[in-house]
């Protein structure tokens, strides 16, 4: 859970710690064996049934966030194998990116409602009378659901005068606006490939940890030590994310410190991605199509054109902040690797597209960045020696992408700006649950004519799998930081004139 530090929370930093150290370090890779034993010693259990379960799971974790594939339970495999064929300083993500370790999971119950003690056994039975199959029977003065003849349709808990009946789910498949995770034969969580988009809500919502994405921090790590130049180029939603210290002023430093060797701020890629938005709402609203939906969203777009193909041509083509800004940075040096640094896990199933991949090399999310930090004793509340250098200046606007509805409030501005007798009507939504209703809504027409925006988590990219801090903290901070802003409005910034170049460049890189 964001902005909770939990113990799922400090093991999964210390994984990423000691990958980040072992990649630095360097030398025999079969000593990552160890790390297990180094991230939970003893040999008394604290969190599981035995000591020897919560090794195997860290293992596994190991693995995934070097990019390596989860091992086969019924095989034995060292928990290195694999590693020094992982340890260069190019590699994609091989699918799955998002994992469950099966022997991490607790094999939740599933959809269902649950009587509670809390039952006072009324005599009017309210419960019992609106249940359209006769699911539920007094017994012993007290209320008790038939599974068997149940349809879950929760009219006994909203009827109920005590609040006694609950509606029980798994927290990572309530959290999946997608639908996409069922049960193994175990009753184990189970992720549907074909649904899932990689946001990375199940993750920070299953509260045993047993689910974890893959990670690039070993090969980035290995790119700078080739002596490769690389730029990292950081996600609006980054303020506030590592302390107070780091401000957009320090930024730099300390990224330089272990390793990039610059750094750039992706709201600039914002502002061009609202210029070209707006130019395709009004080239293609309502003349050519019905309504458009933005583009910068990885979870959205896709979960759009899975389950909505027949509107995929509604959803903008403007290329997202994080191609645009990766771009700029390849067409000032074309033999630089970029690192799109930010809070979601969708956006490393973005950057493994055969059309992405010679833009952004590498994708971390906060919670891994802090793993480099840790892993180079980076002391984060003491800066003090550290110089202060300005960022590229992205406008209030294109830091507002961070936070929901902020995508819609900068194209509609940029919209008005173009066509100030235009109205502009926009809807938004956060979570893909409801980002689904939005578009089954535009499907039957209701939203023809409209700018829409959508969201893979709720409340926006601060929400995100990969982030640190509390989700309403990381919002007014955005706000904080948009108000420090010297540019408002995205047409201001001051890289429209390569926004042609950067739209002209191919795979050639």
């Amino acid at each position: 859970m964001r902005g909770v530090y939990s113990s799922v929370t400090d093991q999964r930093r210390k994984v990423f710690t000691e990958v980040a150290r072992l990649a630095f370090e360097g030398g025999d890779y079969s000593r990552m064996e160890d790390l297990s034993y180094k991230i939970v010693p003893g040999d008394v259990a604290i969190h599981r049934e035995s000591i020897f379960l919560e090794r195997a799971i860290v293992e596994e974790r190991l693995r995934l966030a070097i990019g390596l594939p989860l091992r086969d339970v019924s095989e034995h495999a060292p928990v290195s194998r694999g590693i020094n064929e992982s340890a260069i300083a190019e590699k994609y993500y091989d699918p799955p990116l998002i994992n469950v370790i099966s022997f991490a999971c607790n094999s939740c119950p599933t959809f269902h409602y649950h009587v509670t003690d809390i039952c006072q056994g009324c005599l009017e039975n309210p419960c019992k009378e609106v249940c359209p199959k006769g699911a539920i029977e007094i017994r012993h003065g007290k209320s008790v659901i038939d599974m068997d003849k149940c349809i879950k349709c929760g009219r006994c808990k909203d009827v109920c005068p005590y609040g006694a009946i609950l509606k029980v789910e798994r927290p990572c498949a309530r959290a999946c606006g997608m639908d996409a995770i069922g049960s193994d034969e175990h009753g184990r969580a189970k992720i549907d490939y074909e649904r899932c988009v990689s946001c990375g809500m199940c993750l920070v919502n299953c509260p045993f940890g047993a689910i974890a994405e893959k990670g690039q921090i070993f090969q980035l790590i290995h790119a700078m030590k080739t002596g490769r130049r690389v730029v990292a180029i950081v996600a609006p939603a980054f303020y506030g994310q590592f302390g107070p210290k780091v401000t957009p002023e320090k930024l730099t430093s300390v990224m330089r410190s272990v390793g990039f060797a610059d750094v750039a701020e992706v709201a600039v890629g914002a502002d061009l991605c609202a210029i070209e938005e707006a130019k395709d709402f009004l080239e293609n609203v309502p003349g050519k199509l019905d309504f458009l939906a933005t583009s910068c969203c990885p979870a959205w777009s896709s979960m759009a054109k899975r389950l909505f193909p027949e509107l995929a041509q509604n959803i903008s083509m403007a290329l997202t902040p994080m191609v645009l800004t990766a771009r700029l940075e390849k067409n000032n040096d074309p033999d630089c690797m970029v690192c799109f640094i930010g809070p979601c896990s969708a956006k490393k199933l973005e950057a493994s597209r055969k059309t992405i991949r010679s833009y952004v090399d590498f994708v971390l999310t906060f919670e891994e960045l802090m793993g480099i930090f840790d892993a180079k004793e980076v002391d984060l509340n003491d800066l003090s020696g550290m110089e202060d250098i300005p960022l590229d200046k992205g406008t209030g606007a294109g830091r507002g992408f961070a936070v929901s509805g902020g995508v819609a409030a900068a194209v509609t501005r940029e919209i008005e700006k173009m066509a100030p007798d235009r109205e502009i009507k926009t809807a938004s939504a956060q979570g893909l649950a409801e980002c689904r209703k939005l578009l089954q809504m535009a499907k039957a027409h209701k939203y023809d004519g409209y700018l829409l925006e959508g969201m893979g988590c709720p409340g926006g990219c601060v929400a995100g799998a990969g982030t640190l801090c509390a989700v309403n903290k990381a919002a007014m901070g955005i706000e904080r930081y948009k108000k420090q802003a010297p540019l408002k409005d995205s047409s201001e910034t001051a890289y429209i004139a390569d926004l042609k170049v950067l739209e002209e460049m191919t795979n050639e890189i």
